[in-house]
């Protein structure tokens, strides 16, 4: 098989479809929630904490910067984004619940089996 046709065959999949689809739409959504996070929540936990702005929280040590803040805006941006996913999961699992089927009815025996019943139990008789 030529390196193009299999190349082909491997990118029609329907699971790396899916997952391209996925990785899309995931970006998009990371853009939402970084607005939500970065527009609404942040300025809410900056006046519960009196006004700190993490993303500007920084350590000087020598020349080198380190901005801890960035790092605890991306804590929080994370949560969210695993709280809104574990969220729209959880509510499609509840959509897509399959009602619990009710056990099938044993299947009728055949003639067979209905004679071999029948000789056993006259064996069982007999003795």
């Amino acid at each position: 098989m030529s390196l193009i046709k299999e190349f082909k065959k491997f990118a029609m999949r329907g699971n790396v479809v899916d997952m391209a689809v996925g990785v899309i739409i995931g970006g998009a959504f990371g853009k939402i929630v970084s607005s939500l996070v970065n527009d609404v929540v942040m300025p809410l936990v900056g006046i519960v904490t009196g006004g700190i702005d993490f993303t500007g929280l920084k350590a000087t040590i020598g020349d080198a910067s380190i901005t801890y803040g960035n790092f605890i805006q991306n804590v929080v941006d994370f949560l969210i984004i695993a709280f809104c996913i574990f969220m729209m999961i959880k509510g499609l699992n509840k959509l897509s619940k399959k009602k619990e089927e009710a056990p099938a009815n044993p299947p009728t025996p055949s003639k067979e089996e209905e004679l071999l019943r029948e000789i056993r139990d006259l064996l069982k008789n007999s003795k």
